[in-house]
Formats: structure tokens, sequence, C-alpha cells
């Protein structure tokens, strides 16, 4: 099969093939930097038009949107404290302060440096594990996933933030709202209020743009005269080459960073959002200077990078080899791969193995090409954004926040939904409340119920199945050591 791999590569190397992958990071990085707007939205509307494309051109396409926009999201979150996608929200957390402090421009390269080592080692993973670590996806049944959940909620509650009771209620409204919609078991509706547009659930897009899109806007249009801290005339963006030293201490984050996005893109739903937010909170924990996380850590900026990107390929390996998609990328990927006449699963590799491999190919090119094109980018680029006048740049930004969230599903509904967030996410921010836990209350509440009523159903509404194997008996340990730790910790450091 490696040896297939291998021949798989002339192919790829064709320029009609490696063209459309740089085209695919140029217009990812695009798309990535625009608030509301995703990968998902970007590879759902190329789809369609590459029916009379080459398989590999329309593949590569699709994987250098997917590496671009990933790294894309880190752009509004450093400038602006917008992600830019749903994985880039704690990239925000160390990036912002950064920009504020006048070194945006070197917190951009440590995002395109972290996305681009992120993206090479999940691109590995999947030219080189994906038929074993295909069969490991088989030993998680409903009540470790479920307890996979947890353990990411309770990271982000007891871990992040001042105050584990704000924490909380903030995780409690993001799973509150994961709840909106149809049943997944039953299919009634709930908290809906008569409003159809609502049977599907809350997308997180628009969620995300409420909360983290319109509070910063407000900010801008409040104190035009005011630069909120961030430099305009002096991001000190040096060459890539010259700030390579100042990032090599970050080794170990980024390895570390990458097995945990590579090791939660395997498992289906999971998605780069967890990703990022348990890197991040493991680097916080080992760190020798923990109470700087927050204030403007590079450090911070690598983990969140390194683990969202190193998602992206490694999420295609139960989509390839079980045909069942990790994320709503993943999801939309299949479908590119079905309208061309390719049946994902094992006999993919198989029937198809130039395609499939050069697909693995394509992904990690595109994580390469993320250095030369989206460092320019970033630096040269669009850290201009913050030469712009606030007013007229918060009027861009409300521009682009309803025309992506209009453009979701085409209604107006939506843009009101966004707008009712972005008066909370105004009310938290103001109150000291953390924003994330909401985020990802809505990533893995969700998540978290279908596989807890499955597994009690699996045992006939006996309690005891979510504890029966080893693996769940350790995931519960890592649960209970993030929820005591911190309150031992304190307790240690009184004394």
């Amino acid at each position: 099969m490696y040896s297939e791999l291998l021949s798989a590569l002339p192919n790829v190397l064709a320029f009609s093939n490696f063209f459309a992958v740089m085209i695919g990071v140029l217009a990812g990085i695009s798309v990535g930097a625009m608030p509301g707007l995703s990968a998902t939205m970007a590879i759902s509307v190329l789809v369609p038009f590459t029916f009379g494309l080459d398989p590999l051109v329309a593949l590569g396409l699709m994987a250098g949107i997917y590496n671009g926009a990933m790294y894309g999201g880190a752009i509004p979150a450093v400038l602006l404290r917008i992600p830019g996608t749903p994985a880039a929200v704690a990239t925000t957390f160390d990036g912002y302060p950064m920009a504020q402090q006048g070194q945006g421009g070197f917190a951009l390269q440590v995002a395109v440096v972290s996305s681009s080592i992120g993206g090479i080692a999940s691109a590995l993973a999947l030219m080189l594990l994906a038929p074993p670590l295909a069969q490991v996806t088989l030993l998680f049944g409903p009540s470790e996933v479920f307890w996979i959940a947890v353990f990411g909620l309770c990271s982000i509650i007891f871990l992040l933030g001042e105050s584990p009771v704000k924490g909380l209620i903030s995780a409690c409204f993001g799973i509150f709202i994961s709840m909106v919609g149809a049943d997944p078991i039953t299919g009634e509706d709930r908290f809906t209020f008569g409003h159809l547009e609502l049977l599907d659930g809350i997308s997180i897009v628009i969620l995300l743009v409420g909360l983290y899109a319109l509070p910063p806007v407000i900010d801008l249009l409040e104190t035009p005269l005011d630069t909120a801290g961030v430099s305009k005339d002096n991001l000190r963006t040096e060459p890539i080459w010259r700030t390579l030293p100042r990032m090599m201490s970050f080794w170990l984050t980024w390895v570390r960073a990458s097995l945990i996005g590579i090791w939660i893109g395997i498992l289906p739903g999971a998605g780069g959002s967890m990703a990022a937010f348990m890197s991040y909170n493991e680097a916080r924990r080992t760190s020798k200077n923990p109470d700087n996380w927050g204030k403007g850590e590079p450090e911070g900026v690598a983990a969140s990078e390194t683990a969202n990107n190193a998602d992206t390929a490694s999420a295609l390996i139960p989509a390839l080899t079980l045909g069942i998609p990790g994320t709503a990328v993943a999801a939309v990927m299949l479908g590119g791969l079905l309208i061309h006449g390719l049946q994902p699963g094992p006999m993919l590799f198989r029937e198809n193995p130039d395609i499939v491999f050069g697909f693995m190919w394509q992904f990690l090119f595109g994580a390469i090409l993320l250095i030369f094109l989206g460092g320019s980018l970033a630096t040269n680029s669009f850290a201009n954004l913050l030469k712009l006048p606030r007013p007229l740049l918060g009027s861009i930004i409300i521009v682009l926040m309803f025309i992506g969230v209009y453009s979701i599903n085409e209604r107006m509904f939506d843009v009101y939904l966004m707008l009712g967030f972005g008066v909370v996410g105004y009310v938290m921010d103001k109150l000291k409340f953390p924003l994330p836990p909401v985020v990802l209350g809505l990533i893995l509440g969700g998540f978290a119920e279908e596989n807890l009523r499955l597994a009690l159903r699996i045992g006939r509404g006996d309690w005891g199945i979510l504890f029966q194997n080893t693996t769940s008996l350790i995931l519960v340990a890592l649960t209970v050591a993030v929820i005591v730790g911190p309150v031992v910790k304190r307790k240690l450091q009184s004394k």
C-alpha cells in the first residue's frame, strides 16, 4: 500500500493538480479571514462546480481550501479578536493581546508556522496511519464518546477563566442552545417556540458571529478615536526566516498539539474546536509561566493553531476508510468524492489508490504552501486592517457579518438571531463571563446528549454501562482530575 502512495506522487506534481492546491490555499485563507464564513461553506459552494473537472484537480481545490481556511481564521482572531472560523476561538486568547502590544505581525507568523506544522503532521498521519488507526475508532462506543465530550467541557470550564461558576453558567447556556431543534432520537421539537427556522437547530456560525464579532464592533464604534492598545503603525513585522529562531522554543508545544489534534481528528464528531481548546489548556497547564497566558503569550497561539490544523487531514481517516465523516468539512468532502464516482470506504484504497493517495499528498503540499503563501499574505496585507479608521473598519465588518450569516440559509431570521446573540455576547463580555464555554457547550452539548442516550438504550437504561470498560474509566479519571486539580492547586498556593 505504501508503494502505491509513492506511485501517486507524480500525478499530484502535474501542473494542473499542484496549481489547484495553490489556488485552494489562497481562496481558503481569504474565506477564513472573513468573519462568518467557513471552510465548510466554501467547499459546499465549490463542490457542484467541480463536476466536470478531473477528480484530483477538484480534490486539490478542496484540500487547499481546507488548509487555508483553518489558518485564515487566525487572522481576524489575532487582529480583531474575531475568530474567522470556529476552531480559531482559542487563538483569540493570546493572539489579540499580542496585537494590542504591537506584536500582531509576530503573532500571525507564529500562527502560520504552527498551522503549517500541524497540517503537515496531520497529512502524514493520514498517509501513514489511516488503515490501522481506522480500527481504533471502532473501539470508541457511545459511552466513551460521551465521556470525551464531558472531559472537553470540564477542561474549558475549570481551566479557563477566573471564576469556575461563571464558566459553568456559560457552558450551560451553550448546552441549552445545543438542545434547540428536533430531538436527535425521537424527532420531537424542542425550544423552537413555533419557529420552523429553528427545527434544524442553531448554526454555530450564527452563534460565533454574534458572540465574537458584534461586541468588538460595538467597541470599535463606541471609541472611534481610541486604538484600544493596538499599535496601528508598528506591528513589528519581519520576514519569517528571521523570526523562526524565536519560535524554536515552541517545539514541544508543536509536538504535543499535533498529537492532540490528530487524536481528536480521528474521533468522529469532535472537530478542530475541541482540539484547539484541549491543546491550549494542556499547554497552559504545563507552562512554566501560566499567569502570562491570556495576556499575550505566543505559545498559546502556537498551541491553538497547531492543534486545529492537525485536525484537518486526520479527520478524513474515518471518512475515507469507513465512510464516517468526522467533521462537517469531511462530510462535504465525501460528497465531492461521490460526485466523481468514488465510494468512500475500505474499497476506495483498492479501486482508486491513485486518487485517494494523491488526495493525501495534496493535503501535505497544501500545509507546506501555507508558510510561503500564508506568511506573506498575513503579515504584509491583512495586518494593514489595523491601519483603517475604526468606524470604517467596524462598518466593513458589520457588512461582512450580515452577508456571511444571510448566505448560510438566505433568510433574515438568521441575521436577527445573530444580532440577539451579539447583545448577549456584549453583556457577557461586560460582566466578565467567559465566551468559549458557550461555544464548546454548543459543540459538545448535542454530541454528549446523543451518545449518552444511545449508550443508555444499548444498556437498557442501566447507567452502569457508562463505567463498564477501561477506556471509560480512564476518561472519568481524567475528568475528575480536571475538576479537582485547580482546587488543589489553589489550596497549595494559599499555603
